[in-house]
């Protein structure tokens, strides 16, 4: 996988997080991730087109989530809604769309499906790609999420 697309990802989830919602997060380091199953609660999963194809998921621990929708709609969110999947989905679509738009700026031309979100512990992500997933541990002071890449 190209460092400009993990690059792209990971300043692109650390933009929109901090825009959207006011929450400062702060990478891990990366790692090849094994099977399918979620390392979070709720999970927003979105496949790529373009110079290869692939797809990327945001999978949040419901801790995590919950902060970081409460931060954006200013006010505190108890539980996993359809507010919250419908904000997953959202925040999925915008990163995504970041990135694509730092990466087109290096000539690397993406298009983004629409996002799904998935729901539930040890749910599975399954990727448009058997490539190898990269993953990215992402924390905040409210639990923590991460970001997974799988390109051709």
């Amino acid at each position: 996988m190209k460092v400009e697309i993990v690059n792209s990802f990971l300043e692109a989830t650390v933009s929109v997080i901090k825009t959207m919602a006011f929450v400062d997060i702060a990478p891990g380091k990366p790692f090849v991730k094994k099977g399918s199953i979620s390392t979070g609660d709720i999970s927003g999963i979105v496949g790529m087109t373009g110079e290869g194809e692939g797809s990327i998921s945001l999978s949040f621990s419901r801790e995590c989530i919950l902060h970081i929708v409460g931060s954006m709609f200013g006010e505190p969110i108890m539980d996993i809604s359809e507010e919250v999947k419908d904000a997953v989905g959202e925040l999925t679509n915008m990163i995504s769309g970041d990135a694509r738009r730092r990466l087109e700026t290096a000539g690397i031309l993406y298009q983004g499906a629409i996002p799904t979100v998935i729901t539930g512990a040890g749910h599975e992500i399954r990727h448009v790609t058997k490539e190898p997933i990269i993953s990215i541990p992402f924390d905040s002071t409210n639990g923590g999420f991460h970001l997974e890449l799988c390109f051709k």
